[in-house]
């Protein structure tokens, strides 16, 4: 059967009695591994390779899950000498086809370090089912808004004759690239719920926009703070997530429910 909606409990028991191909598009934000320190659910497994055990366990069920023509994608982030991120995805794209990878700058550093540049960045691993599917891929609903400004300057090449038209195409904006620019969240956030990875409104709208139709299904094998949940319920899409955590179920039924949704805007 297709479930829809909040599941509560372990991921994988959960989604052991979902039907293959139920989902347009899977968006994963699993724990890191030894990344958040002071969280028991980043700190659960005994070593990288039973981490990385369980990692292709979820992915695995996950590829099952995802419909021929869907897109999956898994966040990622290296700890300062840990390597089980550049694991995880070696050994995913030998589960299913390698699509792209994304890099989340998070614009402000994090976790200063004496003997290297400060890290900024976090990582999107983008999978689809096999190579002979073609995924769904909207790019034009992530298209990046030029200010007047820079339109007007274009406007003055004078190799484009037909003004009008290319005002029209420049109004449209540029397309996104796989660098997607939006700052973290911090402490101050009107966005924070209480979730200490929590991603934002903004990265999950360009991928939920870009990756499914008003009316496709969604789904978040992790679903932690709602944000998934969140964004695909403002833009008419069916969700789905699972969640075991019992403070951040209470925080994901507050969202989708209505009663935090002041608090945003998309």
């Amino acid at each position: 059967m297709q479930k829809t909606g909040l599941l509560e409990g372990d991921s994988l028991d959960q989604m052991k009695s979902i039907n293959d191909k139920s989902y347009q598009l899977i968006i994963a934000d699993p724990p890191y591994f030894q990344v958040l320190v002071d969280e028991s659910w980043d700190n659960q497994w005994k070593d990288e390779n039973e981490y990385l055990e369980w990692s292709m366990q979820w992915i695995s069920e996950c590829g099952r899950l995802l419909k021929d023509d869907g897109l999956f994608y898994i966040f990622g982030q290296l700890g300062k000498r840990e390597h089980a991120w550049l694991h995880l995805m070696s050994q995913a794209t030998r589960e299913l086809q390698f699509h792209d990878l994304i890099i989340w700058d998070r614009i402000v550093g994090y976790n200063e370090r004496y003997d290297s540049f400060t890290p900024s960045y976090e990582m999107i691993l983008v999978l689809r089912k096999s190579n002979q599917d073609k995924p769904y891929f909207n790019k034009d609903a992530v298209r990046l808004t030029y200010d007047e400004k820079t339109i007007e300057t274009y406007l003055k090449d004078k190799r484009y004759k037909d003004k009008d038209a290319r005002r029209e195409h420049l109004n449209k904006g540029k397309y996104s690239t796989n660098i997607i620019r939006t700052p973290s969240l911090k402490g101050s956030s009107k966005e924070k719920v209480g979730h200490p990875s929590q991603k934002t409104i903004k990265l999950i709208q360009d991928l939920i926009l870009s990756s499914s139709k008003e009316g496709d299904h969604v789904f978040d094998p992790f679903l932690g703070s709602g944000t998934t949940a969140y964004v695909a319920q403002q833009h008419n899409r069916e969700w789905t997530g699972i969640e075991r955590n019992k403070d951040y179920i209470e925080i994901i039924k507050k969202r989708v429910n209505g009663t935090q949704l002041d608090l945003f805007n998309i």
